[in-house]
C-alpha cells in the first residue's frame, strides 16, 4: 500500500456547492500520470470495446471521427484535491460507441497505451455519463491530458477518466485496475470523498 498518497492538505475546501468535499479549485490544469508520456499518432489509435465472449468491436481514427460527436462542458474533479470548473471537451459518447456491442456484463476495465487500467461499472459509461474525448478548449487534446483521445467520466475522479485509452473490455465482474489495486477506492465518486479504498 505503500504506493497510496494523502494528496494535498494545504487548502481547504472553499464555501462552494460545486466543490465536492475535500477539494479546492484550480485555474490550472495539473499534469498527473502513472508513468511516461506515451507518443500515439491519431494514425496508428485504435478503440476497441471487447466483450465477455470475446467478440471486438474496433475503430480506427478515421472511422472513430466519422461517428457523432458531442461537445461537453462539465467540472472534473481529481482525488489529489483540485477540481476544475467548466471545462469544456468534445468526444463520442459511450453511448454511441456501445450501440452495437453486445452485452449481458456489468463491468467494464478500461485500457490505455502503456498499460494503464482502470475498472468502471459500465452503468457509469451510458446514459450521457461518459466519452471518449480528443479535445480539450477547442484544441486537440495535448499528449500530456491524455491525447490523442482519452476516456471521459467527469462524475468520477479523474483516474477513472484513462488518458491515452485504447479500450474497454467487459467483466461480469468487478475487477481492480492499476490505482485500485494499489489502494484506491474501487468506484471513486467525489461527493462521497471515495478516495481509497477504506473509504466506505
Amino acid at each position: 500500500m505503500g504506493i497510496v498518497t494523502p494528496g494535498f492538505f494545504g487548502k481547504h475546501r472553499e464555501a462552494d456547492p460545486k466543490l465536492p468535499p475535500g477539494q479546492y479549485e484550480t485555474k490550472d490544469f495539473p499534469v498527473l500520470s502513472a508513468g511516461p508520456t506515451p507518443n500515439i499518432h491519431a494514425g496508428e489509435w485504435q478503440f476497441s470495446i471487447t466483450n465477455e465472449s470475446g467478440d471486438v468491436k474496433r475503430w480506427t481514427w478515421d472511422e472513430f471521427m466519422a461517428l457523432p460527436i458531442e461537445t461537453v462542458d462539465t467540472d472534473i474533479h481529481c482525488v489529489t484535491r483540485w477540481s476544475k470548473f467548466g471545462t469544456s471537451w468534445r468526444g463520442v459518447s459511450l453511448d454511441t460507441l456501445f450501440a452495437d456491442v453486445e452485452t449481458d456484463a456489468g463491468y467494464t476495465m478500461a485500457h490505455s497505451y502503456g498499460g494503464y487500467t482502470t475498472n468502471v461499472p459500465l452503468e457509469d459509461l451510458l446514459d450521457g455519463k461518459a466519452w471518449v474525448a480528443f479535445e480539450f478548449g477547442g484544441e486537440p487534446l495535448d499528449p500530456e491530458h491524455g491525447g490523442p483521445a482519452r476516456l471521459l467520466v467527469p462524475h468520477l475522479y479523474f483516474w477513472k477518466s484513462a488518458k491515452w485509452i485504447t479500450g474497454l473490455t467487459m467483466h461480469e465482474t468487478d475487477e481492480l485496475g492499476f490505482w485500485e489495486v494499489n489502494g484506491y477506492h474501487a468506484y471513486g465518486d467525489p461527493w462521497k470523498e471515495q478516495r481509497y479504498y477504506y473509504d466506505s
